[in-house]
């Protein structure tokens, strides 16, 4: 593959860079940190205006149609500018799962209002238990006279008090293997039973809800694809948002390395440029390493999931598992080349540290991914 980017895909990169140096400074994200909704109706509608909801889906819904390789570079940019907002649960988690799973009367009903900026949504998958695979899906979801009612409790949900609707994964059958048993509903938010709580986070600038579900009942045109067919197209949206996920941590890491290499440059310790000294200038060069190893890693893992390779989930799962650790290791080495001020609230850099570390453990840590990829090898 070519790892080089073409003319389009560079001209979205300068285009979203000048877009949120504009629209989505520091200023702007410390005052998002303090709210709720963590995202202004103005800024929403200006995504929506530039065409990025609905990059990927196609243009019958009101898409562009682009590739996962060209969000990539949309992500990045968004990772550097630490974006608040629902635009990663919306967009990657429950817009891709209606993408994937919903039948075409779904789509047509959810994706162009997406696409438009005029709804949100989410997935509601992991649980008390926090494990990401289908083992962890408890709710149940039982069948009665055509319709679903469904009981648990799910955690750690991505926006779920600004969704219009949630993606939630349920337990229709109790199967060996998991997987033969989870199906997906469109539940909406202010349906009966229904119980949205904001949680609080280290990363204000991530929403994260728990949602009880108590006895909610739905139709059967809830359904999001197969009954107990709901994990195979899960699987997919989890490999295609962590891959995103991946791409927003590098453009993380890359703001954190270009803030460390500047401050290095105009701090003077003991008469010369702290750049000028070897232990910083080591520290840098490994940050800069593992900035590029992530990189190539995300981006041959686009690659994957842009052709349905057959390695797509082990790519995916490989760039998760080195760029969780990475980003970590770079933000906290760029607070320690920047001394005490990089310790400061006033200080950007605890912005980035913080999307890090909640990174890090969104859709499994490198723990978890490193396992996967060992169950993935053909052996």
């Amino acid at each position: 593959m070519d790892f080089g980017f073409n003319q389009e895909q560079e001209l979205l990169r300068s285009t979203a860079r000048k877009f949120f140096e504009n629209e989505c400074g520091s200023d702007f994200v410390r005052a998002r940190m303090e709210e709720p909704a963590g995202v202004t109706d103005a800024f929403w509608t200006k995504l929506a205006e530039q065409g990025w909801l609905g990059l990927v889906y196609p243009e019958e819904h009101g898409g562009t149609g682009l590739g996962f390789v060209d969000l990539t570079v949309l992500m990045e940019e968004m990772g550097r500018a630490v974006m608040p907002g629902p635009f990663f649960s919306t967009v990657l988690l429950g817009g891709l799962a209606i993408l994937e799973a919903g039948s075409a009367g779904q789509k047509k009903e959810w994706l162009g209002r997406i696409t438009a900026g005029e709804a949100k949504t989410t997935l509601a998958l992991t649980e008390p238990s926090a494990r990401w695979d289908a083992g962890g899906i408890t709710t149940a979801a039982r069948e009665r006279s055509g319709r679903y009612t469904l009981t648990g409790t799910k955690l750690f949900v991505l926006d779920a008090h600004l969704a219009d609707v949630l993606v939630v994964a349920a337990r229709t059958r109790e199967s060996q293997p998991p997987e033969q048993g989870v199906s997906l509903f469109l539940v909406p938010r202010d349906a009966a039973g229904v119980r949205v709580t904001l949680l609080p986070t280290m990363d204000q600038t991530r929403k994260l809800c728990e949602v009880q579900l108590d006895d909610v009942t739905v139709g059967a045109d809830a359904l999001l694809g197969a009954r107990d067919g709901g994990w195979a197209p899960l699987a997919r949206v989890l490999d295609r948002a962590t891959v995103a996920l991946c791409a927003e941590m590098c453009g993380g890491a890359q703001k954190v390395l270009d803030m460390t290499t500047e401050y290095a440059k105009i701090r003077v310790a003991f008469g010369k440029p702290i750049g000028s000294y070897q232990g910083v200038k080591h520290r840098a060069a490994d940050m800069l390493v593992e900035v590029e190893n992530a990189k190539s890693l995300t981006y041959y893992a686009a690659w994957a999931v842009d052709e349905n390779a057959p390695d797509a989930g082990m790519a995916a799962s490989m760039a998760k598992a080195y760029v969780s650790d990475a980003y970590r290791r770079v933000a906290g080495a760029g607070i320690q080349l920047h001394g005490g001020i990089g310790f400061t609230w006033e200080h950007d850099l605890h912005l980035y540290f913080k999307r890090a570390k909640s990174s890090e453990f969104t859709f499994g840590d490198a723990t978890y991914h490193r396992e996967r990829v060992a169950q993935l090898i053909p052996l």
